[in-house]
């Protein structure tokens, strides 16, 4: 075994410069509140329940958000802090081995108790304890404060985790429930694919500068591109419906070893949540069991499957380094969660800077890039390291 050592400096402030706390208030409230109006509509069935063993149900992300700020804000912070429950230590830790033992992931489902209304509880506690604690600007140092600003954008990923293990449960149902109706796009036609030209060379990437960003967003380092064409918006279900009937699922050649593997054994024919009745394709949405719109992205595909059209469209997938200084050109304007859409929306025409579409909101986007640290990326100490 040969080991080498990283030169490159971590390139990290010499302070941390958390937040205001007047701001850090103001959104803890925001955010809290937009969890708790994502599950006003469900039943305390529908968040007791997990669709696989990668699904949690929605009550488990309601009380493992305020977990989060219990433990690792609240306890260590707050004099004479006392837990709403000393058990739910490891019932809602979700990987943290610092933290101590946690409940096994596939059968959060099994914990019937706490019911929904006692985690609605413990939320409440939780919130009335942060209030409290952002009320003493002395009990908060900096470091604390990015740590609350970290705790607030890993509610907002479990917001998006909601919805799409609600979407999965639902779509085992044959009553297609409706998570929420409405929100339709009939556009009637997708803007042109245009490839726009990249030059490349030595570029600065990942995060360097103020505002949040999660650590594996940085440091900021230099890689060189060669040039490269980046489509100007994400393949359609159209374009990928084109795979589909070519027998794409069945020509082995468009597919990685693994890949190939995993269709045959899982029996892929097409994306998740798409359905064929009486030739036509109808797809499972937040909005209920729909006709598959042609315009619209294309989602819910593997890496596998992804990779494969790529290869059908005689093309490729982005580096993740492609995609990022694409991205560094986009506008940011998309579907978000905070206009209450849950669901792609076709791409629009080019802009006059004919920079790509579609990089923000929408859908994920996958790369051909393995998931490695960028270069001078060092793990932040103590349990939150884990995160």
């Amino acid at each position: 075994m040969r080991l080498a050592l990283d030169l490159i400096s971590p390139n990290r402030p010499s302070a941390i410069r958390g937040p205001s706390i007047d701001a850090l208030a103001a959104q803890f409230s925001v955010v809290r509140h937009a969890t708790e109006a994502l599950v006003a509509s469900l039943s305390a069935e529908d968040c007791a329940l997990q669709s696989m063993p990668d699904c949690s149900p929605a009550k488990w992300h309601l009380a493992h958000t305020s977990w989060f700020f219990e433990t690792f804000i609240l306890a260590p912070t707050l004099p004479h802090y006392r837990a709403f429950n000393p058990a739910f230590r490891v019932l809602f830790n979700s990987y943290y081995q610092t933290i101590g033992e946690q409940y096994a992931r596939p059968r959060r489902s099994l914990l019937t108790r706490p019911g929904l209304e006692e985690v609605m509880q413990y939320r409440q506690h939780i919130d009335e304890q942060m209030n409290e604690l952002l009320q003493q600007p002395a009990l908060i140092s900096n470091e604390l404060a990015t740590a609350i600003e970290l705790g607030l954008n890993h509610e907002q990923q479990h917001q998006e985790l909601i919805l799409t293990d609600i979407k999965h449960l639902f779509s085992f149902n044959p009553m297609h429930p409706v998570y929420q109706a409405g929100h339709a796009d009939d556009s009637n036609s997708a803007a042109k694919l245009e490839w726009l030209n990249f030059s490349g060379g030595l570029v600065t990437l990942g995060h360097n500068g103020d505002g949040f960003a999660f650590d594996n967003e940085g440091p900021a380092h230099k890689v060189f591109l060669a040039p490269f064409k980046f489509a100007s918006r994400t393949v359609t279900n159209a374009e990928y419906l084109a795979f589909v009937d070519a027998r794409g699922y069945e020509r082995p050649e468009f597919w990685l070893s693994e890949g190939w593997n995993k269709v045959r054994a899982e029996g892929w024919r097409h994306p998740l949540y798409w359905e064929r009745h009486d030739n036509q394709w109808f797809v499972h949405t937040l909005n209920g069991f729909v006709p598959l719109n042609l315009n619209e992205p294309v989602c819910h595909v593997s890496h596998f499957e992804a990779d494969a059209y790529a290869r059908f469209a005689d093309a490729r997938l982005p580096t993740e380094f492609e995609w990022e200084m694409a991205a560094s050109r986009a506008e940011i304007e998309g579907t978000f969660v905070d206009e209450k859409r849950f669901h792609p929306s076709p791409a629009h025409e080019l802009n006059a800077n004919a920079t790509p579409n579609q990089m923000f909101g929408n859908t994920w986007e996958w790369t051909a890039s393995a998931y490695l640290p960028y270069p001078g990326f060092r793990v932040s100490t103590g349990a939150l390291g884990e995160y």
